[in-house]
């Protein structure tokens, strides 16, 4: 596999190396305690060392008296085609997240790059200036704007899958993988630029490399709500255990969700694997949206961009392991009701 260089590998205390991630190549990253807020510095791997930075951890403080855990929580994973017209996927996430409201969803998740075709070629076009940890509107993102005008209308939590985000830095325009979180009143809690882009080459599978147009994101993103700590990562996120560990040792979290878009080479190889191991890892729920599978068009050859066949398969893995819920490749809307009680009766008993 071709590793490049923006690919990061966060550190922790109890991991003693992490040259079995990255064969020769070491990375380190620490991590900061000030008043209050968390500082995050990451060092990438590989050969080229780009200036350092501190990023705050991603997410909007609650008061204590707001973290009081709810022992059970309904989610709604939000399982859609997306197309090429940014209207209609406008339409069909806003019909999905009435559907998730009107089974009883406290949160609904939403995709990876639910508002654009998975390509690289059409994340600059389709990227839009978000906005931040917490606004409660948008007028230079239209796709930001759906899901804060559906959070206050059905008063649900929703974890907005990505879309591509633009963003001028120093002078600089950079494209994000980008996932916002949003509270029942429509407010932004959290924001999580994808850290680890999708950058492979499988002999016979898939060649894909997100960096080609996308920049990685350097913030461990997780947001305090009713159902206690919960983190956020994309896709190829979850193939790091390092960072599900550090949001399970250093934040609690109870749970992690991961919208992906996981392709039909690593799919049904790694996709379940790789819920199961995070969550037996980390003793949390595992929470995965992936849009529904579209079938490649028999003439590829009029499409703008190059057609991408998402695995589908949205899924809720348990604490121990268990498969809560899933689904096939189909469009639909997948509910599942979390005891929250069993993450500390798994973490008491192993």
């Amino acid at each position: 596999m071709r590793i490049s260089s923006h690919h990061l590998v966060l550190w922790l205390s109890s991991v003693t190396t992490a040259s079995s991630f990255r064969g020769t190549t070491r990375a380190f990253s620490r991590y900061i305690q000030t008043s209050g807020s968390v500082l995050t510095r990451f060092d990438r791997v590989g050969t080229s060392t780009p200036n350092l930075s501190r990023f705050q951890s991603s997410a909007l403080r609650m008061s204590s008296s707001e973290t009081a855990a709810e022992k059970s929580l309904r989610v709604a994973l939000c399982q859609f085609h997306v197309t090429g017209d940014k209207e209609e996927n406008y339409k069909t996430a806003k019909d999905f997240l009435s559907q998730a409201a009107k089974q009883g969803a406290q949160m609904a998740i939403l995709p990876e790059i639910w508002n654009s075709p998975y390509a690289t070629a059409a994340f600059p076009e389709y990227a839009e200036s978000m906005p931040g940890i917490g606004d409660s509107s948008s007028e230079t993102s239209p796709s930001s704007q759906v899901l804060i005008d559906a959070a206050k209308e059905h008063g649900i939590w929703i974890v907005g899958g990505s879309i591509p985000e633009r963003a001028e830095e120093d002078g600089t325009e950079k494209i994000y993988n980008t996932c916002l979180v949003l509270n029942p009143e429509g407010v932004i809690v959290a924001k999580h630029r994808k850290v680890h882009l999708f950058d492979i080459d499988v002999p016979g599978g898939i060649t894909f490399f997100e960096s080609e147009t996308l920049s990685a994101g350097q913030t461990v993103s997780h947001f305090k709500s009713p159902f206690g700590e919960i983190g956020v990562g994309v896709c190829y996120d979850i193939r790091f255990a390092e960072y599900a560990m550090l949001l399970r040792q250093k934040y609690n979290c109870n749970i992690i969700i991961y919208p992906g878009a996981f392709n039909m080479t690593t799919g049904p190889a790694h996709w379940m694997m790789l819920q199961q191991g995070r969550a037996i890892d980390n003793q949390c729920f595992i929470i995965t949206a992936s849009p529904a599978r579209t079938e490649p068009p028999e003439n590829t050859e009029s499409l703008k961009y190059p057609h991408y066949t998402a695995w589908g398969h949205s899924t809720v893995v348990s604490p121990w392991g268990d498969i809560v819920a899933t689904t096939d490749e189909k469009a639909g809307v997948v509910i599942a009701d979390l005891d929250l009680g069993r993450v500390d009766e798994v973490r008491r008993g192993i």
